[in-house]
């Protein structure tokens, strides 16, 4: 199971990477920096897929959106009924987990208000990107120091390996954290 994770992740990665190195590599040729709507972000990809770049953006972005929009609401859901020990989970009824469900409909209810109050989605989503990446070296840090508790974790705590990763990635996130706010500063 382990190699099977790794594998996955690695090759998830390695798409991913791709994916943002050949659009990346699309947008500066063509001297497009300002991408404000998602229909800015389709027509902008033309140069790489020619007129039928916006039907297959529109396609990749409403399957996304199917897929993202329950699991986003169900997450910000389950994050705050379980951090207030009230009851959450799709396997429960109305009755037994009334505020997941309203946390559910009130979450969706914003992400389609978005439009009528004129928030862009794609700074929101940037926004958002920003904001968890300033706060993952701490999640790092708060990760490491339960998986190496040994009254938590027990004999299933860290081993060195683990740690060595953790504290590279941790190092890491923290370094683009200072990055980031660094060129903040200067622009």
């Amino acid at each position: 199971m382990r190699k099977d994770i790794l594998a996955g992740a690695f090759f998830a990665v390695l798409i991913m990477y791709f994916i943002i190195l050949t659009t990346g590599t699309i947008l500066y040729d063509h001297h497009i920096y300002n991408i404000v709507t998602i229909k800015d972000a389709g027509v902008a990809l033309k140069p790489l897929a020619g007129n039928l770049s916006y039907i297959l953006f529109s396609i990749g972005i409403i399957g996304t959106g199917f897929l993202i929009i329950p699991i986003l609401s169900a997450s910000i859901s389950y994050i705050l009924t379980e951090t207030f020990n009230r009851e959450s989970g799709l396997n429960k009824s109305l009755i037994e987990a009334r505020l997941f469900y309203v946390i559910i409909a009130i979450a969706m209810c914003f992400g389609v208000a978005m439009h009528w109050l004129h928030i862009s989605a794609v700074k929101a989503l940037l926004l958002t990107t920003i904001l968890y990446g300033i706060t993952a070296p701490f999640l790092i840090g708060i990760l490491l120091h339960v998986s190496n508790n040994k009254k938590i974790m027990g004999e299933f705590r860290n081993g060195r390996l683990s740690n060595i990763t953790g504290m590279i990635a941790l190092l890491l996130m923290l370094a683009t954290v200072i990055v980031l706010g660094y060129f903040l500063v200067i622009k």
